[in-house]
This record gives C-alpha cells, structure tokens and sequence, in this order.
C-alpha cells in the first residue's frame, strides 16, 4: 500500500504535500507533526512506520511525533500490534484552529484598540522565561486584595506555583475565578469555569493588572494600567458566560 501511495503522488502531488505540511507549520505543529499528519491524511490509516516512510520523517522519530499528534487531537489510535493510527478529520481540524485563532485575534484587536486610544508604547511589558512568567503570575495572586482570574489551558504546570498562594487569597477574602478544561484538578473554594480548547494563559488581578502568556508560558506581555486590565477582564467575562452557557 505504502509503495502505491509513493507512486501515485508523483511530482506535483509530493510537492502539494510538502506544501501542505509547511503550512500547518504555521498551527504550531513541528516539521515532523506536520508532516505525519498530511502524511496519515494521504493514506487514511497505517502504521508508525508506514507513516514515516510516507511522510519522511525519521522512523525512531515517528512514534513520539504520532503520539503528540494524538495528544492534540489530530490523530487516533487502535490498540494493536502494530498500533494502527487514523487522521481526524481535516474539516474538524480546521474548526479548532480557526477558533483558536479567531479568539487571538480577538484579543490582539482589542490590545490594538487600547494602544490606539492610549497612545502609549509603554503600556505593555514582555517578561520572557517559563520561571520569570510563573514567578509573575504568583505575584499577581500573592498582590490581589478582591479579585484574581486566570484563563489557561496548562493549570497543571501553573498549579504548583500557585496552589498555596490561591489558598491564601481565598482566606483573605480574594475572589478566584479559574477557567480550565474539563477534568483539570483545581483549588476548592474558587469560581471554576470549564472550557475547552483554551489558547493562550490570561490573568487579571483586582482589575488593576493584566497579563497575557503564550501557550508555553514561555513569553507574556504584563500590564500594571488599569484601562487595560479591565478591558481584559471585560473581555474574560464575555467568554466566561459564552463557557458557562454551553455548560448549561
């Protein structure tokens, strides 16, 4: 099956292919991710093998890069020996990306709309580093006096440097909204908002300060203006009902 498909591609269609998995690039899928996934979509089902072999990407490779595939939703596996994997469906994945990025783009529009109203450079500040990030975010709990939100897709990673801070908060009578996706262990006695397929870490504390952190947490823009903050929290809380709607 593997050889037919090689042939069928010809020249044209390889280079379709190869133009295909650049461009999901672009999602924040690695070369290899990329490449396997165009690759499983071509062949509609095979082995991690027959992928790599397809795709090129290097066989000892090929298992790691179809699990994190796997993990984003991209792919799926049968139990087996071999393991049989199967694309999820291109227009599905298209759905996710775009709401992704529609949601990014919302937030640049309106960090855009600030900027303009403000005219000020200075009211963002990049602090770059997962550890500077953490610590930052950390502080914004430790500093809240009535309110603390936090929208992240990766609580598990902020969870251990937040976890007693938020226990604190609440005991001195700061009110924590979490938003997470479903099944995310939180902290008792917070507001706990279910989402999925979170983006990029939000913070707001006391509508004072704001923070906006890559999907890594390794890069956030941190802004000490109120105006802002409390744009971002407007925002927040628009999305919050959206959550809490399809909840119900």
């Amino acid at each position: 099956m593997l050889e037919t498909i090689i042939q069928d591609l010809g020249v044209d269609l390889r280079q379709e292919f190869d133009r295909a998995a650049k461009d999901l690039e672009a999602t924040g899928l690695s070369s290899y991710e990329s490449k396997a996934y165009v690759g499983l979509v071509a062949m509609g089902f095979g082995t991690a093998d027959e992928i790599a072999g397809l795709s090129r990407i290097p066989r000892t490779s090929s298992y790691k890069v179809l699990k994190s595939l796997e993990e984003k939703g991209f792919v799926h596996s049968a139990k087996g020996r071999p393991i049989v994997y199967r694309p999820e469906d291109p227009v599905v994945v298209y759905g996710r990306i775009k709401e992704r990025l529609d949601e990014t783009f919302a937030k640049l529009e309106f960090l855009h709309e600030v900027v303009r109203e403000k005219g000020s450079p200075q009211l963002i500040f990049t602090i770059t580093g997962k550890a500077r990030v953490l610590e930052k975010i950390a502080e914004l709990v430790d500093t809240s006096e009535e309110s603390f939100t936090i929208s992240t897709p990766v609580y598990a990673d902020v969870r251990g440097v937040v976890q007693d801070r938020i226990k604190n908060a609440i005991a001195r009578g700061v009110n924590v909204t979490i938003v997470v996706e479903p099944g995310v262990r939180v902290e008792s006695g917070t507001r706990v908002v279910r989402a999925e397929r979170l983006v990029a870490t939000d913070v707001v504390s006391d509508g004072q300060m704001a923070l906006i952190a890559s999907p890594d947490l390794e890069a956030c823009g941190f802004s000490a203006n109120p105006f802002l903050a409390q744009h971002l929290m407007r925002f927040l809380e628009i999305l919050i009902r959206d959550y809490e709607r399809e909840e119900d």
